[in-house]
């Protein structure tokens, strides 16, 4: 078996589902299709998996499927995003962002008293970004500009969010998930976010 993939048969031993949850779970797309690979094995096809995705997408779905419906689930692991919009004063209120990156964001795009999911988006990366101390607010500008210019046209797909640094120089890459991505050596990725485990995350915290 190649390495990071678990077979169906593993799968479904290590976490105790059946196979109908699992294929009911990906008719209602709560696991995506393309995690489902056929190969051929010595015993004919089999169905294998990445490993690590699943295993944690499954344990989530376990967690939370008596909370929320198949379709609320479907919904909050779907990269597209959600069709609602907060205040700036409901965001501070529920702590879903601190004053601090609110305030910054507003400084660079404009004061508005609503936010869209897309824009709640960019701030709930940049507000995470800035806690960590991982970005300045220099380069929490430049995240901003990132995303301003070139998040339409990634919306729907899984992405990743890569920081990288060079000599003292920064820069940020928007790439498509599972791509491989090789710096030269006197350069470093600081960070890589997967940009739908943010969607997801934001999700969780509005619902």
């Amino acid at each position: 078996m190649e390495p990071g993939l678990i077979s169906k048969k593993e799968l479904l031993e290590l976490t105790g589902i059946s196979y109908g949850q699992l294929y009911r779970w990906k008719r209602k797309q709560l696991i995506p299709e393309e995690w489902f690979i056929r190969k051929s094995t010595f015993t004919g096809q089999e169905t294998f998996f990445p490993k690590d995705k699943i295993l944690i997408r499954i344990d989530k779905i376990l967690h939370m499927k008596d909370d929320l419906s198949l379709d609320e689930l479907a919904d909050m692991f779907s990269p597209h995003a959600a069709e609602l919009t907060l205040s700036k004063d409901e965001l501070v209120r529920r702590n879903i962002v601190s004053s601090v990156s609110l305030d910054f964001y507003l400084e660079q795009t404009g004061d508005s008293e609503a936010f869209t999911f897309e824009r709640l988006l960019h701030l709930f990366v940049l507000d995470k970004m800035l806690k960590t101390g991982e970005i300045n607010l220099d380069e929490g500008k430049m995240l901003i500009q990132i995303f301003q210019d070139h998040a339409e046209a990634l919306e729907g797909k899984n992405f990743d969010l890569l920081f990288v640094r060079k000599m003292g120089i920064s820069t940020f890459l928007l790439i498509e998930s599972d791509c491989q991505v090789f710096v030269e050596n006197s350069a470093r990725i600081v960070r890589r976010l997967q940009i739908t485990g943010c969607i997801e995350e934001l999700k969780r915290q509005i619902v």
